[in-house]
């Protein structure tokens, strides 16, 4: 998969069409991305014992077709590949030729 946590992204398709944020979660497997903020749902939570219920919103992962990456001119652009002088595959934005900066991991 081409995206990477931290990416910028614009929302394609969908209910929340048009909106820009960044993935926190990639899920490979399934070809999907949990993105900061979109795409939310309400999980009702039942009482059980002295502990109340709740309404609790949260983000479901989105395809990666309904998504698009976002450069940094802040246009719409799409991901490849390039090797690096060092010989290290990179990747690239493919309207601009610049590499894609790297986003830094990190753990909770």
């Amino acid at each position: 998969m081409k995206f990477k946590i931290g990416d910028k992204i614009l929302v394609t398709a969908g209910k929340d069409k048009g909106q820009r944020s960044e993935i926190t979660k990639i899920l490979p497997g399934e070809n999907q991305v949990v993105v900061k903020g979109l795409n939310l749902y309400t999980k009702h939570i039942r009482p059980i014992g002295e502990r109340s219920g709740d309404r609790v919103r949260r983000e479901r992962p989105l395809s990666v077709a309904k998504i698009a990456i976002i450069n940094d001119q802040g246009k719409v652009d799409r991901i490849g590949y390039k090797m690096a002088k060092d010989g290290t595959k990179q990747r690239v934005f493919k309207k601009t030729s610049q590499a894609v900066p790297d986003q830094e991991k990190k753990k909770k």
